[in-house]
């Protein structure tokens, strides 16, 4: 592990730069907490979207069914804890994801995809834990055509010290690479900590973040417990200890966006005509010859736009 044993994880008393307690939505039978954008803090480098969903405990033929919806200009990131995803996409991608997997899709110019507990598992008693979050593609790469990568647990690169445990989702850390294609300046970390334990936050990167999914944490003498994220002034030398419980921690962050990016619904974009260009394409659902299709196996319904979000406009998510 390429970091100074002896950096001081309790440094940076002032660096504090925004708190994020994430609002929570329950959508039936399981609960999502999300943490960006938030009204302080719209985005941590590129991650223009943070989602918790669960734990939640499914017991007789219970599951999660997110149908056909559409994403352009973003990136999409599901990593799970516990549970499984299949995934269904319109380029053609069937894919189950099970935790510790990266699922990768690069929406670009336009990608419809579909999420849902497979058949097997609803047959049983399961649970679900998991974080989903959206990456802004930088506006040189926005109308690229989409794309799909899914990586084991077994291809991210694995971290180790005393009573740490990382795994590095995508970008650049610790001098690891992860093997997730990414479009500028990333880093997404899966750490467990020992009680007691602690890690420096990587110093190499402008927008850095810490979300608590278990446990709780120490940094600079504050404590915090689990479904906080904290963001830190860029710059300062950070590091994040485990309390008595121990935690589970996500690090996230990278290089903020040079340009301001607009969101709206499920898509986003540096422009705000493209989301109204977006908004109409998927209202009309001209599966034929309009720019979006459907999931091949999953193409019986859909989520319409919702008649009274469609008169909202788009809003503006700044880096900083």
């Amino acid at each position: 592990m390429s970091w100074n044993p002896t950096h001081n994880p309790d440094a940076g008393a002032d660096a504090l730069d925004t708190l994020i307690i994430p609002r929570a939505r329950d959508l039936g039978g399981f609960e999502v907490r999300r943490a960006l954008p938030a009204p302080k803090r719209q985005m941590v480098g590129p991650f223009i979207l943070f989602d918790q969903i669960g734990p939640a405990e499914f017991i007789t033929e219970g599951g999660i069914d997110v149908r056909p919806h559409p994403h352009i200009g973003l990136g999409t990131v599901t990593y799970l804890y516990q549970g499984e995803f299949e995934h269904r996409d319109s380029i053609g991608t069937h894919q189950m994801i099970y935790p510790g997997e990266v699922n990768w899709m690069t929406a670009g110019r336009g990608v419809t995809h579909s999420e849902r507990t497979s058949a097997e598992t609803r047959a049983t008693r399961h649970s679900l834990f998991g974080i989903q979050t959206w990456i802004a593609l930088p506006e040189n790469v926005e109308e690229m055509p989409p794309e799909f990568e899914h990586h084991k647990q077994a291809a991210l690169p694995h971290i180790g010290d005393t009573g740490v445990d990382a795994r590095l989702i995508l970008g650049k850390a610790y001098g690891e690479t992860s093997p997730v294609s990414m479009h500028s300046e990333t880093f997404y970390l899966d750490v467990t900590l020992a009680p007691g334990a602690a890690i420096p936050l990587p110093d190499n990167h402008e927008d850095r973040g810490i979300y608590v999914t278990e446990g709780d944490v120490v940094v600079a003498g504050q404590s915090f417990d689990a479904g906080r994220m904290m963001v830190f002034r860029p710059g300062d030398r950070i590091g994040v200890r485990a309390g008595e419980r121990g935690a589970r921690i996500l690090l996230l962050g990278g290089a903020t966006m040079n340009e301001d990016r607009y969101i709206w619904w499920n898509f986003v974009s540096s422009s705000k005509d493209r989301i109204e260009e977006a908004k109409e394409a998927w209202r009309a659902g001209d599966w034929e010859n309009g720019p979006f299709t459907l999931p091949p196996g999953d193409s019986d319904e859909h989520i319409p736009i919702d008649d009274s979000l469609a008169r909202t406009r788009p809003r503006r998510a700044s880096g900083r």
